[in-house]
Formats: C-alpha cells, structure tokens, sequence
C-alpha cells in the first residue's frame, strides 16, 4: 500500500517520510546492509541474510500492491537514512494485525527519523482496518521501548535469553503490540 509522501524539519535536517519505490530497492540493500553493522538492536549481524537490489524490488512490489503492508522509507538529503515496514498475514485469523520494524542510520539517529517512522505506520494503520501492530525490541533499547510506549504499545510479553550479542551474553527479547479497540 502507498501513502502520502510527508516531509520533517528537524535539528535543521529536512527529511521526507514516503512509500518505498522499485527504485530505492539498490539504496535499501546497501542501507539494510549498513545499518546491520552499526548497531546490535537489530536481529542481523552486517551481512546475514542479505537481501540484494532484485530482493528488494519484489518486496517492495508485494507490499505495494498488498492492502496489509506498508513499506516506508526516509530520504534526507537525496538518499535513504532510514525505512520501516509493516507485515501484514494473509491468514484469516490474523488479518487484523501488522509487524513493524524499523531502522535508521546512526548517523541520523536523534532526528525523530524513527518516530516519524512509526507515527506515519500507525496512521497508516489505523486508518486501514487493522487493530494490531506488534513489534520486538531488545531488551537494552530503553529509548525504543519508551517511544513505543508512549505510542501506546504495551508489553505483552519477554522472550528469555532470546539473542547472543557480542559481548557473549545472552539477552532477552521484548514483545509488544498497540492494539486499536
């Protein structure tokens, strides 16, 4: 699905948050790819499941033509800093929910690049029938779980030892969903 490309001043950055397009597919993968090896929040270290360019044109045209997902990028300064995604289940039982992910950058951390990710989503969202989005955070990305509590995501649950990090400890995983009655 698309939605209405929005545009963000912040700090002095100037960014736009918009629906993907087959063209940003080489900049995703070289993004993904990236943001991968900046930060141990996410589930992928730099390299692992790689999605390339002809990956990610073919996501990004399922999601487009799905009315259950959602496929956002951030553009700064003519380039992509930041992308989320909403994953819908074309199972019966479970139409009525989304996933959403997200990542930025770190370069670009702190320009709300994120908020405005996950705002336009629940926008999105709620304006499309869907009741549920759920998402994992780890446990040690307090900033993250604060956003999405004060976006209404609560915890529904913990997923114990869940992922190895570098430091070779083990550390859980948290599950929360924002559910729209």
């Amino acid at each position: 699905m698309r939605v209405t490309p929005k545009e963000f001043c912040i700090h002095n950055l100037r960014y736009i948050v918009r629906s993907a397009i087959v063209k940003d597919a080489k900049s995703l993968s070289e993004v993904r790819l990236q943001i991968d090896g900046e930060t141990e929040n996410l589930d992928r270290e730099k390299g692992e499941a790689y999605i390339d360019e002809s990956g990610f044109k073919q996501i990004i045209k399922d999601d487009t033509e799905s009315s259950s997902n959602l496929f956002l990028v951030a553009e700064a300064n003519e380039k992509i800093v930041g992308f989320s995604r909403c994953e819908g289940n074309k199972l019966k039982r479970f139409s009525h929910k989304v996933e959403f992910g997200v990542c930025v950058l770190k370069e670009y951390w702190g320009y709300g690049i994120g908020r405005n990710l996950l705002k336009e989503s629940i926008d999105w969202a709620d304006s499309n029938e869907i009741k549920k989005i759920t998402l994992n955070v780890l446990e040690t990305n307090d900033k993250a779980i604060k956003l999405y509590e004060k976006y209404g995501f609560e915890v529904e649950g913990i997923l114990k030892k869940d992922k190895i990090l570098s430091d070779g400890n083990y550390y859980n995983t948290v599950v929360m969903g924002r559910f729209k009655g």
